[in-house]
């Protein structure tokens, strides 16, 4: 991480098996506006959430750079809730306590309480989660 150290990036727990995958291609175009200009986005995916990451790291690469043709930095698969999430989501989640989204994500959010792994106030709610 110390790579970004004092630029601006987007960090993003993304699923290629979720009605938010379609996401990945506006990423891709924001990150095209703006990585010039020193702007960056890091890809997560994580599998915390009904199954929503399944394959290897090498196949999720694969199948976001042909579906989506994504050039942004993705990283391996991680954990973003419970004793084993990445020590990166565990910082961020203390940085940002509260859930930035709008009335309808949280309305959203509301409705899928019941799949997540964990009920702190802080834990990653559903897939496609920005910081």
């Amino acid at each position: 991480m110390k790579d970004y150290k004092g630029k601006i990036v987007l960090v993003v727990n993304t699923a290629t098996r979720c009605g938010l995958t379609p996401q990945y291609a506006s990423l891709e175009e924001l990150y095209n506006k703006y990585k010039e200009k020193g702007f960056g986005i890091l890809d997560f995916p994580y599998n915390q959430f009904l199954n929503r990451v399944p394959g290897t790291d090498e196949e999720i690469s694969e199948f976001c750079s042909l579906n989506y043709g994504t050039t942004f930095p993705r990283f391996s698969i991680v954990n973003v809730n419970g004793k084993n999430a990445s020590p990166l989501y565990v910082w961020l989640k203390e940085q940002a306590p509260e859930d930035c989204g709008n009335e309808e994500t949280k309305a959203f959010e509301e409705k899928v309480k019941s799949f997540t792994l964990g009920n702190e106030a802080s834990d990653i709610k559903w897939n496609f989660g920005n910081f």
